[in-house]
């Protein structure tokens, strides 16, 4: 009953079988090699556009590198409070772009339009004490699990464009976003605004593939310098590459996603069954968080179920009833299977 993180989960057999395909032999790399070039054609098609592919190794070297290549000497990115570019990648972003995070707040982990211009507002671009903003970022799916809808991505762009700044997605649930909105790739990115994509694939069932995906040519340039100067530009870039053509190859991708959460809508229904525990919120994609007394969490640990606390977003810093109580948060992938979710149940409700 393993729920502590989709990052954990191993990695899916088509992807394995891929890395094996492109083992042998001797192909160029440097993020140009046939194969490289091969992934970067078929995001193109995905994505109803020509886009530039940059292979990295984690997330937070996309979100770093993404932001430091569109950030201005004194720049500020605007992001919400509870982001995972914020508050889990140890300052990566500010010491990639020697620039600032602003934290803009919003419900369960999606930024409010009318807050973001306020806090825009607050950094005029020609005043020099208080630096100038240079980006906006957010994430899809968001970290309370829920999702900005393609009306809300617009919104938020629609106010990036009128401070002629560029508009992030960090996707590191892409693919669980996506589905959930049952939209297309380009209707939940360029076409809605979106400039650059943190393409996460780490969560869903590749070992070590994430792209950052530019929209906007005007961009790309720049962008290299940066992905080589922070190490991310591999030479043999065609286990990343290869990673991804078992990723994407028949919608691959799209069907973990899927199942993941599916299983995830599984485990609600446990929830929402059960006297000893409530959900925080109704999950959108593959992540429940579930408020439980402590005792009744550390009896579901003994018995076998994985899953960790997790911080009240603080937007909700109040849906504790008293400190007997703790927000645990469980995550559900493409390797969860309806028994073990099941089995949770029989123990959270037996």
């Amino acid at each position: 009953m393993f729920f502590a993180s989709d990052n954990w989960a191993g990695a899916d057999s088509r992807i394995n079988q891929a890395i094996a395909d492109h083992g042998s032999g001797f192909k160029s790399g440097y993020n140009n090699g046939e194969l490289d070039r091969q992934v970067e054609a078929q995001l193109s098609r995905i994505f109803e556009r020509d886009v530039t592919v940059f292979f990295v190794a984690t997330g937070t070297a996309a979100n770093s590198i993404a932001i430091a290549s569109v950030s201005k000497a004194g720049g500020v990115t605007f992001c919400h409070e509870d982001s995972h570019l914020i508050s889990d990648e140890c300052g990566g972003p500010e010491f990639f772009s020697a620039s600032r995070l602003c934290a803009v707040s919003g419900e369960l982990g999606k930024m409010n339009p009318d807050v973001l211009k306020t806090a825009i507002g607050r950094y005029p671009a020609d005043f020099v004490h208080h630096g100038r903003p240079s980006a906006v970022s957010i994430t899809q799916a968001t970290e309370t699990g829920t999702v900005y809808s393609v009306e809300e991505i617009r919104q938020i762009s629609a106010i990036a464009r009128e401070h002629a700044l560029p508009l992030h997605m960090d996707g590191a649930r892409f693919a669980n976003a996506l589905v959930s909105l049952k939209t297309t790739p380009a209707e939940m990115t360029w076409k809605a605004g979106v400039d650059l994509l943190s393409f996460g694939g780490t969560k869903n069932g590749c070992w070590c593939a994430e792209a950052l995906i530019c929209f906007d040519s005007r961009l790309a340039g720049e962008l290299a310098f940066h992905h080589k100067r922070a190490g991310q530009l591999f030479s043999k870039s065609r286990f990343i590459a290869a990673q991804f053509t078992g990723y994407l190859a028949g919608d691959h991708w799209l069907d973990m996603a899927r199942h993941a959460n599916a299983m995830t809508g599984r485990l609600a229904g446990h929830i929402k069954k059960s006297p000893n525990a409530r959900l925080a919120f109704a999950p959108q994609a593959n992540e429940s968080f579930v408020v439980l007394k402590k005792a009744q969490a550390e009896e579901l640990r003994n018995k076998g179920a994985v899953f960790f606390e997790w911080r009240l977003p603080l937007s909700h810093q109040d849906m504790l009833q008293d400190d007997t109580e703790d927000l645990y948060r469980l995550v559900t992938s493409f390797a969860t299977s309806p028994e073990e979710v099941d089995a949770f149940g029989e123990v959270l409700n037996g």
